[in-house]
């Protein structure tokens, strides 16, 4: 970084203007400057002077005031009205030494006085210095416009936030996430913009940092997953940490990151790790799972579970006559069954292995459950799947056993399984196509 006082290579030349109409005290000047390595203009009036600032990026203007014409008050006047060349700093060389003179010019935005005659030692230094003062300010402008354009292109969001939650500035990137035209998000309350909880904590997170004047618990409040409300009103998942600074006064820096396609990925892979891919009902492994949860909640709310095992009747003679392509579309038509027939919204459809299915039926009676298996089998036969191999039936038929008990912490999940399995091997032996029941031993016999 440009530092006062030092006298670093420039990353470029400095761009001077010369304005004085006596070419004797142009030629004073230029030859002073010139060792420096300066780029160097010259003008002999106060209108050459606005043509040559109109064209060329200026670090400096030397400016006469004793010139026919329009003066140097003047021309200092006109260049500091143009937006284009306001910001150039101007140093006076004149001969008028008297105080209003000099108020007058500063007044105009001049950046200091060289007195005529002019004393080489003396002009040096304080034309150096107003170069200098000019070379860290084009570097401090350049640094902000870069970390503004670093803020603007960033992919994620970023906020500048009060401590009483107003959002302060945003990035395009935030705009973006929470729906809002540039600007439009300066104002809001980040708190009404986050979900109940996240709000709730940030509010007492705010007020802690706020609170502690010395500045010491500066500490990140740790990325995490919130909710933010999209200015549409739908609620979207995004990363957010929050940083405090201490300026002047408290501010928090917040980043979001968007993590809407990763939640939809998550959940994808959610939904194939728990689904059977063939019939596109849940897995075991999940049912699995499930079960224990039911169970659980059972014991805990004693209510009863219900559970419906079915087989599909003389499956490997279906497979071994119409070839197994015939039958992953038949244990298509058996899930669709069992969806069709809208178990309650709880119930749990799974595909146990082969040929098997399994409905899990949470709070509900043998009564129900039974109801709900005798309109499976009905479905079932309804479709009208021809099968050949059968001996039961012309269509393609199931087996169903049903169970249903009131858990208690004495027993175990594998009783309403094991019990269900025995109800369907009955309908087996009673001939398949049919509904059977079996009632768990009580927790006495268990």
């Amino acid at each position: 970084m440009f530092k006062l006082g030092s006298n670093p290579a420039r990353s470029r030349e400095m761009a001077l203007l010369i304005v004085d109409d006596m070419p004797d005290n142009i030629g004073v000047l230029r030859g002073m400057l010139l060792p420096h390595g300066h780029q160097l203009f010259v003008a002999t009036s106060g209108q050459g002077a606005l043509n040559i600032a109109a064209q060329v990026s200026l670090d400096l203007i030397l400016l006469d005031v004793m010139m026919p014409g329009m003066d140097g008050f003047e021309t200092c006047r006109r260049l500091k009205a143009n937006l284009q060349t306001r910001e150039i700093p101007i140093i006076f060389i004149t001969a008028k030494t008297d105080t209003q003179d000099i108020v007058e010019g500063f007044n105009l935005g001049a950046a200091d006085y060289i007195n005529k005659p002019v004393r080489m030692e003396e002009a040096q230094a304080r034309i150096q210095t107003q170069l200098q003062i000019r070379s860290y300010i084009l570097e401090q402008r350049e640094q902000a416009e870069r970390m503004r354009a670093i803020v603007n292109n960033m992919a994620e969001g970023l906020l500048i936030i009060e401590a009483d939650g107003r959002i302060q500035s945003s990035n395009p990137a935030a705009d973006y996430l929470f729906g809002y035209a540039p600007d439009q998000l300066q104002g809001n309350s980040i708190f009404d913009l986050l979900d109940a909880a996240a709000s709730q904590e940030y509010r007492q997170y705010f007020k802690l940092i706020a609170s502690d004047g010395s500045g010491m618990q500066t500490q990140q409040h740790g990325s995490r997953e919130v909710q933010i409300r999209h200015h549409g009103g739908t609620m979207l998942n995004v990363d957010l940490s929050i940083m405090p600074m201490f300026v002047r006064q408290a501010l928090f820096v917040g980043l979001l990151h968007d993590i809407t396609r990763h939640k939809l990925s998550e959940h994808a892979l959610r939904r194939e790790a728990s689904m059977d891919a063939l019939t596109n009902v849940a897995n075991r492994r999940h049912f699995d799972t499930c079960l224990e949860n039911a169970w659980q909640s059972a014991v805990e709310n004693e209510q009863e579970l219900s559970l419906i095992l079915l087989d599909v009747d003389h499956f490997k003679h279906y497979n071994d006559t119409l070839g197994h392509q015939a039958g992953d579309r038949c244990l298509q038509q058996v899930a669709q069954v069992l969806r069709t027939v809208a178990p309650p919204q709880d119930a749990l459809v799974a595909r146990y292995g082969g040929e098997e299915f399994v409905v899990l039926l949470p709070d509900t009676s043998l009564d129900d459950a039974y109801a709900l298996a005798c309109r499976i089998q009905a479905g079932m036969e309804a479709r009208q799947l021809p099968h050949p191999a059968s001996t039961c039936s012309a269509w393609v038929t199931v087996s169903i056993g049903v169970c249903s008990l009131q858990p208690h912490a004495a027993m175990s999940s594998e009783l309403l399984f094991l019990n269900a399995d025995q109800a369907m091997y009955h309908a087996k032996e009673s001939g398949r196509n049919r509904v059977c029941t079996e009632f768990a031993p009580t927790e006495k016999s268990a």
